[in-house]
């Protein structure tokens, strides 16, 4: 997308859904599902789409991560606990959605968006009362490949991760889940940060429209700190789920992959 192509318009549409992306991402997941879809019925490819999105998840992520840092909700031994695991893993799915074919990753994306939209909407909900005791990733062959696979996840298609994380810290690591959703965002910070690479080396990243998006991120995850122990959920995940599937159906209709 040639810095022609957008006008003010457009521009700020960018920034609004940054905006929301970011609000929703740092309180629990799936605002890819809202700028992935935007990205593409823009015109970029869904590879380019994937990469140019982490423009706005790594500013997000940072900003959400320093929030969370400041109100005590994220502790260096657990940063340190799930560094490698998380990076590794983020580097391995990076590198797959980098050289996978655009034809298949177009499908894959919207097919993902939407399964982790209904699994969010038709889950039950974790018990955020019930206290527990952090456990390292390192303390079992379960707990290691969830952290691994969490890392792979988000680095290959950023939609849905931040639901795929706190399944991991929560129902495998024992987090309570706002610790989870704070370690959430560290985590994706983590891969993020190295799928960042990949996708620059690459030449995959759209600039103007990563960052019009991470314009309105960073605002968003500001926001959503303040709120994310009180907030609910419940009617934020149906709206999610019927924006994301306009979203794919329009993505699939008038995107051109050529």
């Amino acid at each position: 997308m040639l810095l022609s192509s957008i006008d003010v318009l457009q521009a700020g549409i960018l920034i609004v859904i940054g905006l929301l992306a970011g609000i929703i991402n740092t309180l629990a997941g799936g605002g890819s599902n809202l700028s992935l879809p935007a990205l593409m019925i823009y015109g970029l490819p869904a590879d380019v789409a994937n990469a140019t999105n982490r423009v706005s998840v790594f500013m997000q992520s940072l900003t959400a991560s320093r929030g969370f840092y400041q109100h005590g909700k994220i502790e260096a031994s657990s940063v340190k606990d799930t560094f490698w695991p998380l990076l590794i893993g983020g580097l391995c799915g990076a590198l797959a959605a980098s050289y996978i074919n655009v034809e298949l990753l177009k499908p894959l994306l919207l097919g993902t968006m939407i399964a982790v939209s209904l699994w969010v909407v038709l889950k039950a909900d974790t018990d955020a009362e019930q206290v527990r005791q952090n456990k390292s990733c390192f303390a079992s062959k379960k707990a290691l490949a969830a952290t691994v696979v969490a890392g792979f996840y988000g680095g290959f298609v950023q939609a849905g991760v931040g639901f795929v994380l706190i399944a991991a810290f929560v129902g495998v690591l024992n987090y309570d889940l706002l610790r989870a959703n704070a370690m959430k965002m560290v985590a994706t910070l983590i891969f993020t940060s190295v799928a960042l690479v990949v996708f620059i080396v690459r030449e995959q990243i759209a600039w103007l429209p990563g960052l019009l998006l991470a314009i309105g991120s960073i605002v968003g995850a500001q926001i959503a700190v303040k709120f994310a122990v009180n907030v609910k959920a419940k009617t934020l995940k149906l709206m999610v789920l019927l924006m994301t599937v306009a979203a794919s159906i329009a993505a699939l209709a008038f995107c051109d992959y050529a």
